[in-house]
């Protein structure tokens, strides 16, 4: 038994570990996707505590993971991974039954998983961790002497908080997401030519002399005012193929028309900060980016910002900061955020593809044309 105990320590402690720093990598990420279970669950006050339980989780998960190894405190922290697992478990078991959300997230923007292929994972690992549970008064620290267990610990905890506040303030190590450095955003945009589109149903509930009956939208009573509407809910009931990989992309300006495929298609190097929320944004570099902005210029290299606000606070903040000869465009929120996850954040672009990505601390303090190659400073 006790080589079976730990087989199961190194397995399950290991998983965690890898699944914590995979999550770290991008720790917004699994703010949004609680975000979207909230959101579901009609919580949307929790909504500002979506980043703080993000990072608590993740770390716990990697805390979890090394004390499995270890074996430090270990009916402690065998206790805790019992309930992260069943908590999992219930997560991707809402996310497969509902329908109401595509992907749990349980690894990340990096390594999708279906919900059904995560479920099925997280029941293994609740058994898993429910026999770590019941053997937990046969698990003994690895190392006789405490302190050398606590410091593990202590390293594996200051590791995964580190990392992920590498990653919040700078940018992702892997960035993952649909807008990583090669991509051309507008070929992704566009179809494929024999695209096959995908096919929805929705459901209707209706109330009636306090019966409730599900309709189609074929035959639902909106004629008939005896019956009331309760709910609707919508279900994809066929796949599509060839549909654009990237949606709702689009800038538009202060006029209110659409320069996406002008700002996308146009040849050579392009600037795009992209702002969200411009009273939270972190205005750190400033000088350095005013400074980015002017060899732009000097160079003929146009400079946008994209800004996630109305047309009156874009105009205001353009004005504060003394950008009145930068175009600004509006950008919808959530793509801005899918593009780039630092506020502000700038993106480079060569040709419509991107090249590179900074945060707001890392603007290059410099750069110049060589033989038609950007070079950084």
């Amino acid at each position: 038994m006790k080589y079976v105990i730990w087989f199961v320590r190194i397995v399950i402690g290991l998983l965690f570990i890898f699944s914590g720093l995979v999550k770290a990598n991008d720790p917004m990420a699994l703010a949004y996707k609680m975000n979207e279970f909230f959101e579901a669950w009609d919580m949307n006050y929790m909504l500002q505590y979506s980043f703080y339980f993000s990072v608590f989780m993740i770390a716990l998960e990697v805390i979890c993971g090394v004390a499995m190894l270890v074996g430090n405190v270990f009916r402690l922290y065998s206790t805790l991974l019992l309930l992260l697992s069943i908590f999992f478990t219930f997560l991707t078991a809402y996310a497969l039954y509902s329908g109401k959300i595509k992907e749990c997230g349980c690894f990340g923007d990096c390594i999708k998983l279906s919900n059904t292929v995560t479920f099925y994972k997280d029941i293994v690992l609740s058994v898993l961790a429910l026999f770590l549970y019941i053997y937990r008064y046969r698990v003994f620290p690895v190392f006789d002497k405490g302190y050398i267990n606590v410091i593990i610990l202590a390293i594996g905890t200051l590791g995964v908080c580190g990392f992920e506040w590498y990653t919040l303030h700078h940018l992702p190590v892997k960035d993952c997401l649909a807008y990583k450095a090669g991509t051309n955003i507008w070929e992704k945009m566009q179809p494929d030519a024999n695209a096959v589109a995908p096919e929805f149903a929705t459901t209707f509930v209706y109330e009636k002399n306090g019966v409730k009956k599900e309709f189609t939208s074929a035959n639902y009573p909106w004629k008939d005012s005896t019956w009331k509407f309760v709910s609707s809910k919508t279900t994809q009931t066929k796949e599509g193929s060839g549909q654009p990989e990237i949606h709702d992309f689009s800038l538009t300006d202060a006029d209110d028309k659409d320069q996406t495929q002008a700002i996308l298609t146009a040849k050579g190097y392009t600037f795009i900060w992209f702002l969200r929320e411009p009273d939270k944004a972190n205005m750190a570099n400033l000088d350095k980016l005013r400074n980015l902005i002017a060899k732009a210029g000097a160079m003929h290299i146009p400079f946008y910002v994209a800004c996630s606000a109305d047309r009156e606070m874009c105009k205001t903040y353009q004005e504060a900061w003394n950008m009145k000869d930068v175009p600004f465009m509006i950008i919808d929120g959530t793509v801005s955020k899918t593009v780039i996850r630092t506020n502000p954040g700038l993106v480079m672009l060569k040709d419509g593809v991107v090249m590179n990505k900074w945060s707001y601390l890392d603007y290059p303090a410099d750069i110049a044309l060589n033989n038609g190659a950007m070079d950084f400073k």
